[in-house]
């Protein structure tokens, strides 16, 4: 059973849902011919295509393969650009760092 999305989840999905259809038919693509090169059935394009939110997330990435566009996959919440998540990070740095101290071996 799929869990139910919210409003902007399902439009999220309805909206990659229609680039990967012009990307595909921009390519002169048919279903059949991008099930494919993803090597998946035309009722997973079809449901990629349509947003269907239960569809995995694999076929997401093989699709960005086929057009070229993994490496976009690796740009979704990167740390290094994530404002939000650095600026958490930032509050809880502490105000002073000392030093810390030496500790001497003791001997035996």
């Amino acid at each position: 059973m799929v869990a139910a999305h919210n409003l902007a989840v399902s439009r999220a999905l309805a909206s990659l849902g229609r680039n990967i259809e012009l990307a595909r038919r921009r390519r002169g693509l048919s279903q059949a011919d991008l099930a494919a090169r993803m090597s998946v059935s035309v009722s997973t394009v079809r449901r990629l295509e349509d947003g269907h939110p239960g569809t995995a997330l694999v076929y997401l990435a093989s699709a960005l393969q086929v057009f070229g566009h993994l490496e976009k996959l690796n740009l979704l919440l990167d740390t290094q650009t994530d404002s939000i998540g650095l600026a958490l990070m930032d509050a809880e740095l502490p105000s002073r760092v000392y030093s810390k101290r030496r500790t001497t071996p003791k001997a035996f």
